[in-house]
């Protein structure tokens, strides 16, 4: 009796503290989501919807408003981040992966469409078909969403607050398998379709690979004196071709004078290098050629992070081994990222507007490497605080617009309208760095915090009902979730090997960017050994976020 007591004082508590409710479930959304069973984990907003689920068993609710205002963040978030990429692989390479995009998103939407007809479930229950089926969180907001500001009309006998919990109830049973079934299936079709991940990686990787393992963490520079007389035997381009890792910068002095390349046949006893390279490159190299000696000044100027966004037109396009960042400009390249998501940096990797490289090196030759390709990026952290609210008021009136036909209502929604300033945004910040500031910081906490928000009230307004629903049509729903998740992929992979015809390894990257899974592509890229299934995930990425948040609302008109 007394825990019982305890337990209502509790309640009674939380009912009394929203803030405090709030931050709990986020917070124990994350320690739920960081368990780990093997190798699988639901992740922190799985796990802030079964903690929302929880407390909305006990008819805990949050304010539309709160939940109003992280939708916004997120799915404006969302559409700044794809902005750079977006518009750039519509004019490039990338229609092969709008088009993998496009019908798996068709797909799903089809599947979930025929199997709430046939099921006959609820109205509302096949967008939260849809985004558990294929675990989008963009497309489970713009379905609630476009229910709540009144876009699309519920039919008759249902309102729209029954319609959300519809949505909601069906993405929280479906999503679980959406999550663990698409890992599972990622994993285990490669074996059974007898592909080997790690070959097929290791032979799209080129020979001359641009060190794309460096242990980019522990970049050092230091000084090299060369006491072993057996390298001064050896003509310069063999050293160069037996010893130089392709990243590392290399100076060499002798009698005091910096040489060019170039104007060095052999090396000389007594000659220093000066060296900027990852540790594990002077431990397992360098100390062949001799001893390291203390620098007579400090080599702190050669220690310089920062990250230059490609944007000149004259080097998009261009590969890394053109670029030759560390002979031409005597920087080290440590990472390249691509839509926020690391990418192999292999010789033959093509650098589109958008990507940014993060190099180490002396301030003035990443300034002029920055003139070359694009805009250089400091230790800054101011938000451009302007745009990023003016952003998200003008996708609001935005989604605003609409057309009447009949009884149709045409018009983008809140989501469509803040997606597509974020797009916008995204993109003139691509071409204007000086435009529409937000640090990688700053983007990762708004459009997190701004999701989980967001579905910490799903998780109350569906809790409140899912038992009920579960056991009215809990293995229904599950059964078309499975639908939904596993017919997609095949659809998918047949269309993109036979039509598309993308290599296997970039194939798998691109089916789980069209399910925006970062969870499966961790299982591609782990399946591979390597870091290339990435480059699929980004192109098709892009795509999915947009496509699959326009279907979240135009779902709910059949």
């Amino acid at each position: 009796m007394e825990e019982f007591t305890a337990f209502t004082k509790l309640i009674d508590l939380l009912r009394a503290q929203p803030v405090l409710t709030l931050f709990l479930i986020l917070g124990m959304g994350y320690l739920i989501g960081a368990v780990r069973i093997g190798s699988f984990s639901l992740g922190p907003v799985a796990g802030v919807l079964f903690a929302g689920l929880f407390l909305g068993h006990f008819d805990f609710r949050m304010s539309a408003g709160a939940q109003s205002v992280g939708f916004a963040l997120f799915i404006f978030s969302v559409g700044y981040q794809a902005g750079p990429r977006f518009f750039d692989v519509l004019r490039t390479d990338g229609l092969k992966y709008f088009l993998l995009a496009l019908v798996i998103a068709i797909t799903g939407f089809s599947v979930a469409i025929t199997a709430a007809h046939l099921m006959s479930l609820a109205p509302g229950t096949s967008a939260g078909l849809l985004s558990g089926g294929l675990t989008s969180s963009p497309t489970l907001a713009a379905a609630q969403e476009a229910l709540r500001s009144g876009q699309v009309a519920p039919p008759a006998g249902i309102s729209a607050d029954a319609m959300i919990g519809n949505v909601a109830t069906g993405y929280a049973i479906t999503y679980i398998f959406g999550l663990a079934g698409l890992i599972a299936i990622i994993k285990l079709l490669p074996q059974v379709l007898g592909i080997d991940l790690e070959k097929e990686a290791k032979a799209l990787e080129s020979a001359d690979a641009t060190g794309a393992d460096a242990q980019q963490a522990n970049v050092s520079a230091r000084i090299y004196r060369v006491t072993n007389e057996a390298m001064t035997k050896i003509p310069r381009d063999q050293l160069r071709e037996r010893y130089w890792d392709k990243t590392s910068v290399v100076k060499l002095r002798r009698d005091g004078e910096v040489l060019k390349p170039e104007a060095v046949d052999f090396l000389h006893l007594g000659d220093e290098l000066h060296i900027l390279a990852s540790v594990a490159f002077f431990t397992e190299t360098v100390a062949k050629f001799g001893e390291e000696i203390t620098p007579e000044e400090s080599t702190a100027q050669y220690t310089e992070t920062a990250q230059i966004v490609v944007i000149n037109k004259k080097a998009v396009g261009k590969s890394l081994e053109e670029l030759d960042v560390a002979r031409k400009f005597g920087v080290l390249l440590t990472r390249v990222s691509r839509m926020h998501m690391e990418v192999p940096r292999t010789a033959d990797f093509k650098l589109r507007k958008g990507d940014i490289l993060t190099v180490v090196g002396p301030h003035d030759n990443v300034d002029l490497l920055g003139e070359e390709i694009g805009h250089v990026e400091r230790e800054i952290a101011e938000t451009d605080m302007v745009t990023f609210a003016f952003g998200i008021a003008f996708g609001v009136l935005i989604g605003l617009l609409a057309i009447n036909v009949g009884q149709l209502s045409i018009g983008l929604g809140s989501a469509g309208g803040l997606l597509a300033s974020g797009l916008a945004i995204g993109y003139l910040r691509s071409i204007y760095p000086t435009f529409g500031r937000l640090p990688d910081a700053a983007r990762w906490i708004l459009m997190e915090f701004g999701l989980l928000l967001f579905m910490a009230g799903v998780g109350l307004r569906a809790g409140g009902d899912i038992i009920e629903t579960f056991v009215a049509a809990g293995p229904v729903l599950v059964l078309a979730g499975i639908c939904v998740t596993v017919i997609p992929i095949f659809v998918g992979y047949f269309f993109g090997r036979k039509v598309l015809n993308i290599h296997p390894v970039l194939l798998f990257g691109g089916i789980t960017g069209s399910m925006t899974s970062g969870a499966s592509l961790s299982v591609v890229t782990k399946a591979a050994n390597s870091s290339v299934p990435s480059l699929g995930y980004t192109g098709a990425y892009a795509f999915a976020n947009v496509l699959l948040t326009v279907a979240g609302s135009v779902i709910l008109f059949f």
